[in-house]
């Protein structure tokens, strides 16, 4: 039986969004004071480099805001801002009173969306905002949560490992999250979990550095293996001060890592004793197996002992 294709709505960008207007006013700016704009609740963009900002302030100065900020208007009055945040923080950086503005109406899910796929579009996105704004884009998509989508797709690749069969609604929703996928023209179902899932799991600090582009996904990724805290802690400072290659992080990960003994413990030593015993057929031999409890005795007299 074949499946229906799942219609997704489109993922619209700040300027199809605009250009797709009923209203014939909509596009034409107007100016709204500095502090009739506020920002919204969720924020897609968290980390803004300061030395960034500062030489946009600067133009801002010089040239003024020369792209008109999105917003919508709220109910009690003023705006929220839609998209536009970094041009707003210069803007106050600036000193400027007011500021070029588009509003338009907006659904909250609309609102979010928009807001979403401008941060995707930024030059200087890290991979770990592009992973959390394509989650966010997902989980809207879906009407779920962030973690709802990435419990989908662990148990659309564990079925897979297990040749197992999804039920119907994991179906359609990965169905969704596909074409979601070929709208946003990046990654694949598969390339996603593989490849930008794991980022999620890293530890706060190795997190921090790749919000501030001080960190690329694939060092983050190898420092991860470092299974002392410590060394892991130290190699990311050096990583970051140094700006090190892949392979140089990969070789201070060898000299960080204790080489394992290539001698087998006691502990090893009796787990594969007692692995070869299973299933042998010597207890069946009576001389054998009164050896063996003799050989227990001994051994339990001699741990008691110590």
């Amino acid at each position: 039986m074949v499946r229906k294709r799942v219609e997704v709505p489109k993922i619209e960008t700040v300027g199809a969004f605009l250009s797709h207007s009923p209203d014939p006013t909509v596009g034409h700016a107007q100016k709204a004071h500095i502090s009739e704009i506020h920002l919204p609740q969720q924020q897609p963009r968290r980390y803004f480099d300061p030395e960034k900002l500062d030489q946009l302030a600067a133009s801002v100065r010089e040239h003024g805001i020369l792209e008109p900020l999105l917003v919508r208007p709220l109910a009690a009055g003023g705006y929220e801002l839609i998209a536009g945040e970094r041009r707003l923080r210069a803007a106050k950086a600036a000193g400027l009173a007011e500021v070029p503005i588009v509003s338009r109406e907006m659904t909250d899910q609309q609102a979010l969306q928009v807001a979403l796929m401008e941060n995707l579009q930024r030059e200087d996105l890290n991979p770990l905002e592009e992973t959390e704004a394509v989650l966010d884009l997902l989980a809207l998509g879906l009407e779920v949560s962030r973690v709802d989508v990435v419990s989908l797709l662990h148990r659309a690749e564990l079925a897979q490992r297990r040749n197992q069969e999804l039920t119907h609604n994991v179906m359609r929703q990965l169905d969704q999250v596909s074409l979601m996928f070929e709208e946003l023209g990046r990654f694949t179902v598969n390339s996603f979990r593989a490849n930008r899932l794991p980022l999620l799991n890293l530890p706060e600090d190795m997190l921090d550095a790749l919000r501030q582009g001080k960190l690329e996904y694939t060092k983050a990724r190898a420092i991860a293996k470092l299974k002392d805290s410590s060394h892991r802690k130290l190699l990311l400072q050096e990583v970051v001060k140094k700006n090190l290659s892949l392979v140089q992080v990969k070789e201070r990960i060898k000299d960080l890592t204790p080489v394992s003994s290539s001698e087998p413990t006691v502990s090893d030593r009796l787990s594969l004793v007692s692995r070869k015993l299973k299933g042998k057929q010597l207890l069946v031999d009576a001389k054998k197996q009164k050896q063996v409890e003799k050989l227990l005795q001994q051994l339990e007299f001699l741990v008691e002992e110590l």
